[in-house]
């Protein structure tokens, strides 16, 4: 069947080999189409291709029930949190088997879903924003870790030391916590001994000194420049510069009260411009190239009003990717008027 190449499917099969009009071969006989592959014969000039329709093998569980399933356990996660949160505050303490009973069913499924960016997406909620960022931070934390090749048991751990780096925010005010204007040096100092804090409870509750590190070491920065105790590169602990890259990352791309949300590849960028003497290159580089194949295919938000789909992203400026709009292929790293607004799952 021949079509045209603005009515391919993710799915379609090509018949034949397919060339360029220059005569270069694209892609070959049998190749199943992708929205990468499309965006290859689109930019190939390819204006017709022969495609053979395939019965797809049904899926073993619908996209549904898989998304319930994981809003289900984020919903336990978040409401666990704010039942360790206050059990800190009270007593100063928390139980560590109630820890691994609320984290180690999820984070032992995480493996299994491949696209963190419609994990993040699910947790886009504009409420309880300690305990919503503390499960983000402990997912995001896995997920890196596992990205660099830890053994599951490490990263475990660094998705739990993840997942508790703000329990001492437990003891700062919430007057200042949810204080929706600028903070006064004061109250930022306050702010900054959560760190402190966390270590601590954390301490007081486990016998793991890597998870209290963590919690102390979040917020250090490699020039110095972070807190509680000016550390530089040598001395922050792997897995505190892991919480690091996953805790900015959270902070920005959520809503809190004194700050919107931004778009979640905007944030990559400053994330990745932040690699630049803040955070650990290494990570912030594995961070952005196994997050962003994950935006292919999701609905966005362009600043011009129109809604598009991600089709591909452009190799020459990762943050400004190929969309599909109103039948048109817009190429952001050229297109520099125009830019992602927001991201959405479907």
């Amino acid at each position: 069947m021949r079509v045209h190449v603005m009515d391919l499917k993710p799915g379609d099969h090509l018949r034949m080999d397919t060339f360029s009009s220059r005569g270069l071969h694209v892609l070959p006989k049998g190749s199943r189409l992708h929205m990468e592959e499309i965006a290859k014969l689109i930019q190939h000039g390819v204006d017709y291709v022969d495609i053979e329709s395939v019965q797809e093998e049904p899926a073993p569980s619908s996209r549904t029930s898989i998304i319930q399933a994981a809003t289900g356990s984020f919903d336990i996660m978040i409401d666990g949190f704010e039942s360790l949160y206050m059990e800190a505050l009270s007593k100063g303490s928390f139980n560590q088997s109630v820890v691994d009973d609320i984290l180690q069913p999820t984070l032992s499924t995480l493996d299994k879903h491949k696209d963190v960016v419609s994990l993040l997406l699910l947790l886009d909620r504009e409420d309880n924003y300690t305990y919503n960022h503390s499960l983000q931070v402990g997912m995001l934390s896995y997920y890196l870790a596992t990205w660099l090749g830890y053994s599951k048991t490490e990263c475990y751990e660094i998705g739990r030391a993840g997942y508790l780096i703000d329990i001492g925010k437990c003891r700062i005010s919430p007057a200042i916590l949810n204080k929706p204007g600028k903070l006064t040096p004061a109250e930022y100092d306050e702010i900054k001994l959560h760190t402190v804090y966390g270590y601590e409870i954390i301490q007081n509750s486990m016998n793991d000194p890597f998870t209290a590190l963590v919690a102390l070491q979040h917020h250090e920065r490699e020039d110095g420049s972070g807190y509680p105790r000016q550390l530089t590169k040598t001395d922050i602990h792997p897995y505190a510069q892991i919480a690091a890259v996953a805790d900015i990352y959270s902070a920005m791309t959520t809503h809190r009260v004194y700050q919107s949300k931004q778009e979640l590849i905007s944030v990559l960028r400053e994330i990745n411009s932040l690699s630049f003497g803040k955070l650990n290159g290494k990570l912030v580089q594995a961070f952005i190239n196994h997050l962003m194949p994950n935006f292919i295919g999701k609905r966005v938000l362009l600043s011009t009003g129109d809604m598009g789909v991600i089709i591909m992203n452009n190799p020459l400026d990762v943050f400004r990717p190929l969309v599909q709009s109103e039948g048109k292929f817009l190429d952001l790293s050229r297109e520099r008027t125009i830019a992602v607004v927001e991201i959405y799952m479907e």
